[in-house]
């Protein structure tokens, strides 16, 4: 570890402002769920007309994240990352003052969308991917991603304790103060601007372009199949955030036990990160990702068929956290590997449209089947199916074909 932190200690400020940027602008989205109940309520809302906000955040997020990354080769990190914070701020500030579904939905959903497109896991972790030797570089995006796991660790227990004191609109202004903060965070982490990519073996520049590259990825069975397994990843995370508040609700439990919940998942998601950074250093980083998403549904099978109390929320919550943004690392590690630095972030984004796709499911398909039914049943049975096929396919795919060098590219651009 000494060594890795030699190693990283040069660009350091880069990485901890990626790394501070990460952790609020993911924590306080994750924390939006604990508003919700109280939302609803204030502005005569149903659940699936505070989902549909979500689910176009999730999917303006997911839709122009690869249309942002190809633009960091023309413009560089700093000014899509100093824009997106702008409109963070102005969609939380239009959460906080809405007064129907349209200012919910511009707020939560499309000032936010476009915000996460430039502030959160694909730049956080394209900047870092550029600043870290090679040979550190799946600990440092491990380690980048654990440091951004404190936001929800952070921002829950801030939501509920101002929500409860003072009503969701002051909870929501304490969210505003933070994401402030956001700005010096992107400012230092743009920096990476002034590194220039590694040449290919020979010395050589990567001189690929974006369309040659999208040609190669999308004939690369490797990358498909982790762009597709991807989807199972935003379905269950989102879900979970979105309408765990709701569910305990229903259940008959203390409120402060959501934000207990998303805090623990926060505390153990740093571990979780650390570990498959740590891991995706010395193993097939697409095998991990299939146990993970496996090891995820069997997690939720156990808890949603019994019965929940504060005991098992919480240990629900631990195993979760644990397997929370694990994928984050392996997921940029394995594009790097596979394809270089150069379209790194257009490439993660291209894989993320799958994310945020199955990110629109969770939220907005759970809200629809709440409103139907009255419980939460189907929607955790669906993600547990999803989840598992989704895994074993990943699985047995990576260790059937390892993944390598994509055909269609200059020799030596998967570095």
């Amino acid at each position: 570890m000494k060594s890795v932190l030699r190693d990283i200690r040069p660009t350091a400020p880069i990485v901890i402002g990626a790394a501070l940027m990460l952790t609020l602008s993911m924590g306080m989205r994750q924390s939006l769920g604990l508003f919700a109940p109280q939302i609803t309520r204030d502005l005569a809302l149903t659940m699936s007309d505070f989902t549909l906000a979500i689910a176009i955040q999730n999917l303006s997020w997911g839709l122009l994240q690869a249309w942002i990354g190809a633009q960091v080769v023309r413009h560089g990190f700093r000014p899509l990352m100093m824009t997106g914070v702008t409109l963070y701020i102005t969609g939380l500030a239009l959460l906080a003052t809405a007064q129907g579904i349209a200012g919910v939905i511009l707020g939560a959903g499309v000032c936010m969308g476009l915000a996460m497109t430039c502030t959160a896991s694909a730049m956080a972790n394209s900047v870092t991917a550029r600043a870290v030797p090679a040979h550190v570089r799946s600990i440092a995006l491990g380690m980048v991603s654990s440091v951004g796991s404190l936001g929800a660790l952070l921002s829950a227990p801030i939501a509920q304790s101002l929500t409860q004191a003072f009503g969701w609109r002051i909870g929501m202004g304490g969210f505003v103060t933070m994401a402030l903060l956001m700005l010096p965070a992107a400012w230092f982490a743009s920096r990476v601007d002034q590194i220039p990519i590694p040449p290919l073996p020979g010395g050589r520049v990567d001189s690929s372009t974006a369309r040659a590259t999208l040609k190669a990825a999308a004939k690369h069975l490797p990358f498909v199949v982790m762009a597709c397994a991807y989807f199972v990843c935003g379905m269950q995370l989102v879900f979970l955030t979105t309408h765990l508040p709701s569910y305990l609700a229903l259940c008959g439990m203390d409120p402060m036990l959501s934000a207990k919940a998303l805090g623990t998942i926060g505390g153990f998601n740093m571990m979780g990160c650390l570990f498959f950074g740590w891991a995706g250093q010395r193993w097939n980083k697409q095998a991990l990702l299939g146990g993970l998403y496996i090891s995820r549904s069997i997690v939720l099978i156990f808890y949603f068929t019994d019965v929940p109390t504060p005991q098992s929320t919480i240990l629900f919550a631990a195993c979760m956290g644990f397997l929370w943004l694990g994928v984050s690392p392996l997921v940029a590690g394995s594009v790097a590997e596979m394809f270089g630095l150069r379209w790194q972030p257009m490439l993660q984004g291209v894989a993320f449209v799958s994310h945020q796709l199955g990110s629109t499911l969770g939220a907005l398909g759970g809200g629809l089947l709440y409103d139907a039914l009255g419980n939460y049943s189907l929607a955790w049975k669906i993600g547990v199916s999803l989840g598992l096929t989704a895994g074993i396919v990943q699985l047995v795919f990576a260790l059937w074909r390892p993944p390598g060098r994509p055909a269609g590219l200059p020799s030596g651009a998967a570095a």
